[in-house]
């Protein structure tokens, strides 16, 4: 009996080891199976985050010609937009000039857009005796010529700023040209968002991604600066209206800083409008006192971005940046050698324990 029950013990020892070893390895299987599947989780959520895909997916959806199609849709799309904008304008430009009375042979030849002095004298002498009764078709005629000239990068605004300056009050001629050549812009920026930002981005991406960082830097003065431009002669309208959605500049202050930039200039042309008959070439609304107050507008709408760069620029320069950078290792150096308090405490405890040093 006491052999066959030592027999016995061994055998459920022998099961209980086997049961145990079995056990640790389907522990340490499933352990690996965890670390490999987080391991899987945390390398596609690092993919996902960098945009990406895994292996598996990148499989799945191979590159087709539906891609291609997709984006040659988009581009045919915008330029089916830029055709459907300008037959809308037409057609709109149209019907105002359709509105109109019927005119005489020798009046209906002046009614274009105004390229010279002479034909802003003639457009404004046709236009001021159909003024008082027929007001609305006048002021939408202006309106709607105005937008599409600032739309399309037309030249001309200036002589019909002049004209409505020669046919209406002061304060509805310049809300009339702030508004139209705000809206006149957008509209064009609008254009140059839908084709010409994607052709300098696909042709000159380094170059735009550059600009776009320059942008960037300055957005908190982007307001001012596109008011600066607008009051300065430095860069014509449509060149800063075709190249501001390429340098990612947004719509809102594009469309605000365009409309508080114009004002100076239109106050000029407004004011040279009233005596638009006497008047020999656009030159002659400049005068001293019109530079002066386009200088004066001019510096101060650049003046906050002057004096955020002039703080920056001293912060930048101050007294305490005036370290060079081995002075900075030297003083990390004596940092280091240097005792903490806790290492000075615990000399002066080991110093009185052992007492004062016996003199031999």
């Amino acid at each position: 009996m006491p052999v066959t029950r030592s027999a016995v013990a061994r055998s459920k020892v022998q099961d209980s080891d086997s049961d145990t070893e079995e056990h640790s390895q389907a522990s340490s299987i499933s352990l690996l199976n965890k670390q490999s599947e987080n391991g899987q989780n945390s390398s596609n959520d690092a993919m996902a985050k960098s945009g990406e895909l895994p292996n598996t997916i990148k499989d799945e959806i191979p590159e087709t010609s539906a891609t291609v199609g997709s984006s040659e849709l988009r581009t045919s799309t915008a330029l089916i937009l830029l055709v459907l904008i300008f037959l809308t304008s037409a057609i709109a430009l149209g019907a105002v000039y359709l509105s109109f009375p019927e005119l005489e042979p020798n009046e209906a030849v002046h009614v274009k857009f105004p390229k010279t002095i002479d034909d802003a004298k003639e457009l404004g002498t046709v236009l001021s005796k159909y003024k008082d009764k027929y007001y609305a078709q006048v002021l939408g005629g202006v309106f709607v010529t105005y937008l599409f000239l600032q739309t399309f990068a037309i030249p001309g605004s200036i002589f019909l700023s002049i004209v409505s300056g020669y046919l209406f009050p002061f304060p509805v001629a310049l809300l009339l040209i702030c508004f139209c050549s705000a809206t006149g812009a957008s509209f064009c920026y609008l254009l140059s968002y839908l084709v010409g930002r994607r052709l300098v981005k696909k042709y000159l991406p380094e170059r735009s991604a550059s600009w776009a960082q320059k942008v960037e830097k300055q957005k908190g003065n982007i307001l001012g600066y596109i008011i600066f431009l607008r009051i300065t002669p430095f860069l014509p309208n449509w060149f800063i209206n075709i190249v501001s959605p390429v340098i990612d500049v947004q719509l809102r202050p594009f469309w605000l800083g365009t409309f508080i930039g114009v004002a100076p200039p239109s106050f000029i042309a407004i004011q040279a409008g009233t005596t638009l008959q006497q008047l020999t070439s656009a030159t002659d609304a400049l005068s001293f006192q019109s530079v002066a107050l386009l200088i004066f507008f001019a510096v101060l709408s650049i003046l906050p971005a002057l004096l955020k760069n002039r703080k920056g620029m001293q912060e930048y320069f101050s007294p305490n940046d005036d370290k060079l950078p081995q002075d900075d290792e030297n003083e990390s150096q004596r940092d280091s050698n240097s005792p903490t308090p806790d290492q000075t405490n615990q000399t002066n405890e080991s110093q009185r324990v052992q007492g004062p040093p016996i003199e031999s």
